[in-house]
């Protein structure tokens, strides 16, 4: 019988790259790793990997075992959530990771609902950067998280994960008032804002410039937009603004950008039909529904 950590391990591996780094993220030891992953081999009767130095690939039966990885996680996944519906209530602990600026608009609504409609959970909230949030669902540190990508740099999260959709936002050009820009074309010589190098945001400005046929003059580095907004009413450069970033004044003139920002909700494959998952995406709906109908919807087509 093939043992379902040493599984996960496995599809650790082939996500991950490096034994080394299936330790870190399991806080293990790499001898440890290759320990469980030695006797996942002796388990299924085959090698799974060929190893050369520090290095490691895996072999056809590798390569199956870790496709059929996936249906097995998801199964478990899919049969937990069934006993759990079984019971009565909505009730247990459900872990939530979201983004900064959904914490601030979509999530606490969504929290009120929640604790109103369902008592007997136990809400328990991180805020982590979206390219955070597909390891934090796989290695089970989460059991939600909103995740977003922009049309012109779509994200994978492979077949670990699942998700709906939740809102499909304008991303703005933000200006400084009185300055002349009128289109993305005109910043060719401007100081920009980026996030900081690594970040999604830092990567959607570099497309969508590059994309209008320049390399954008980065002057700051800033990953909180309302920090992004004052330095651009300051005059100190031009950024892109998603939004769900903006306030209902901004400080700032908008220029619609050429790329849209879209948020879904997140969980593990299988998991779609546990009651606290299904409560908490469905109050996430609510509240998302809400806030286009306050004006989000409005000011993005403006």
């Amino acid at each position: 019988m093939l043992d379902v950590r040493r599984l996960s391990l496995l599809s650790d591996l082939d996500r991950l790259g490096t034994i080394a780094a299936v330790a870190t993220a399991r806080a293990y030891t790499p001898s440890a790793v290759s320990q469980q992953l030695a006797a996942l081999e002796r388990e299924a009767g085959a090698v799974l990997l060929e190893r050369s130095g520090r290095r490691v690939t895996f072999t056809a039966a590798g390569r199956v075992l870790v496709r059929q990885t996936a249906a097995v996680l998801a199964a478990l996944e899919e049969a937990e959530s069934e006993l759990a519906a079984t019971r009565s209530g909505t009730a247990g602990e459900i872990r939530i990771g979201a983004f900064p600026t959904a914490m601030r608009t979509v999530l606490p609504p969504a929290l009120v609902t929640l604790g109103r409609d369902h008592p007997a959970l136990e809400l328990s909230v991180s805020e982590l950067d979206p390219a955070a949030v597909p390891p934090a669902l796989r290695d089970r540190r989460l059991d939600v998280g909103l995740l977003h990508d922009y049309d012109v740099a779509p994200a994978v999260t492979g077949p670990a994960l699942e998700s709906v959709a939740l809102l499909d936002e304008t991303v703005h050009l933000a200006v400084p008032p009185h300055a002349a820009f009128g289109s993305l074309a005109d910043t060719r010589d401007a100081p920009w804002i980026l996030g900081s190098p690594g970040t999604l945001c830092h990567e959607v400005a570099l497309r969508v410039c590059q994309g209008a046929g320049f390399e954008p003059r980065a002057r700051h580095h800033i990953d909180d937009f309302d920090a992004v907004l004052a330095l651009v009413a300051a005059g100190q450069g031009v950024a892109l603004i998603p939004q769900l970033a903006l306030p209902s004044k901004p400080p700032v003139r908008l220029i619609p950008a050429p790329t849209r920002r879209r948020t879904r909700i997140g969980y593990r494959r299988g998991a779609a039909a546990h009651p606290a998952v299904r409560a908490v995406v469905a109050a996430l709906q609510t509240s998302a529904q809400q806030l286009m109908g306050r004006g989000l919807r409005g000011r993005s087509e403006r």
